[in-house]
């Protein structure tokens, strides 16, 4: 009877089930759609495939957060995925001023390089 009413809980669909699903699936669709015509870079893309497989899951059912939030003990269950949604934004933050960085000093090391070649052909060495 649990397994039923679990199973029944899982795949029931109100009103509003039907809209998160439309609207998970549609943002999956788009990022799919995105990574396969490579506008967002392939190494970003497994974060933004796990993001699309996250939003089907609780766009079709948003019961699960619910389950989730009792199971780690929030009382209100959109809090949850409000702080987990916050969470992994502000990792994806760092994680892209962390490459902002790495190729402002690539861009800067190329630059020095560029000039040092530069004064090089204007003043060859003579032997």
């Amino acid at each position: 009877m649990c397994r039923a009413s679990n199973r029944e809980l899982f795949f029931s669909m109100n009103e509003y089930h039907l809209t998160t699903g439309i609207l998970g699936a549609s943002l999956a669709f788009t990022i799919f759609y995105l990574i396969r015509r490579d506008h967002l870079y392939l190494g970003d893309g497994i974060f933004w495939i796990m993001v699309a497989l996250a939003a089907l899951i609780f766009g079709f059912s948003p019961t699960l957060i619910d389950k989730l939030a009792v199971w780690v003990g929030i009382a209100y269950p959109p809090t949850l995925l409000l702080i987990v949604s916050i969470a992994v934004l502000l990792i994806k933050v760092l994680h892209a001023d962390i490459l902002s960085a790495r190729m402002r000093r690539d861009i800067r090391r190329l630059n020095q390089e560029i000039s040092m070649a530069k004064i090089e052909a204007s003043h060859p060495r003579e032997p």
